[in-house]
């Protein structure tokens, strides 16, 4: 978090300047990416007939509970060096993971599904969408230097701040997560099985996290795995065998 947090570190922390106002990267693609994610789940959810007003909640719980789930995890690992800084906050405020992000999206959205009584799975309106909003918020952490790779002597390797060329695995998972949108989208009007697109969003981006683990500058936990690397084949082996194996529905309907 050192380098994150250096005056001196990240592409470019700064987009523009407008008199003593400065606009960092970071914020701004995220708020992109979360607009441009709500803006076609609307858009989907207008498509849908009939629209069921119950899915406004829904997507209000699945941004709720991405925002509570992508902070835990980076309270939990880094709670001593927030209490040592107190009353500084920005220890705080900054950091935050995908994938706690997504797991606790998850979460929220069938708590709020149970509480409404919706029994239909939503999850093709919100997988194409959630794949955008990866692929540009990624952006803000490549410009701001978060989340950066192992060093790397591939010509397209970038140098971050301290002189060492390392891989841009912002930019290989925003490609990823581009890549799987205009799949996901292709195959929106096609498929028959209600969720399944969700299923097939979860399994390939837990996939590539795992093998994307390798390239990133994490630490091992347990085996050389790194705790997202273990959580990736958790969430991998999950969508395999409840939603493809023990359901079954999507081989049933295209049997």
């Amino acid at each position: 978090m050192t380098h994150a947090t250096s005056d001196h570190w990240g592409v470019c922390p700064v987009l523009f300047q407008f008199r003593e106002v400065s606009f960092p990267a970071y914020p701004f693609f995220l708020s992109l990416a979360v607009m441009t994610a709500l803006f076609f789940i609307w858009n989907n959810i207008k498509r849908s007939q009939p629209v069921d007003e119950r899915l406004f909640f829904v997507v209000i719980a699945a941004l709720a509970g991405g925002v509570a789930g992508a902070k835990l995890p980076v309270w939990i690992m880094n709670w001593q060096e927030i209490v040592r800084s107190f009353p500084d906050v920005r220890l705080l405020l900054s950091g935050r993971t995908i994938v706690g992000g997504l797991i606790g999206g998850t979460l929220a959205v069938e708590w709020m599904k149970k509480r409404l009584g919706v029994r239909s799975r939503t999850g093709n309106v919100l997988a194409a969408p959630l794949a955008l909003g990866i692929a540009i918020g990624r952006l803000g952490c490549f410009f701001q230097g978060c989340c950066f790779g192992k060093p790397t002597t591939l010509p397209w390797g970038v140098d971050f701040g301290d002189g060492i060329l390392r891989h841009p695995t912002q930019l290989y998972e925003s490609l990823f997560c581009l890549i799987l949108f205009f799949v996901l989208t292709a195959f929106q009007k096609r498929v028959r099985t209600p969720g399944i697109l969700f299923a097939v969003f979860m399994l390939f981006y837990f996939l590539f996290r795992f093998f994307e683990e390798f390239l990133r500058n994490g630490h091992p936990l347990y085996h050389g795995l790194t705790s997202f690397q273990w959580v990736s084949l958790a969430v991998v082996g999950y969508v395999l065998y409840f939603r493809f194996i023990r359901d079954g529905s999507y081989f049933k309907e295209h049997s």
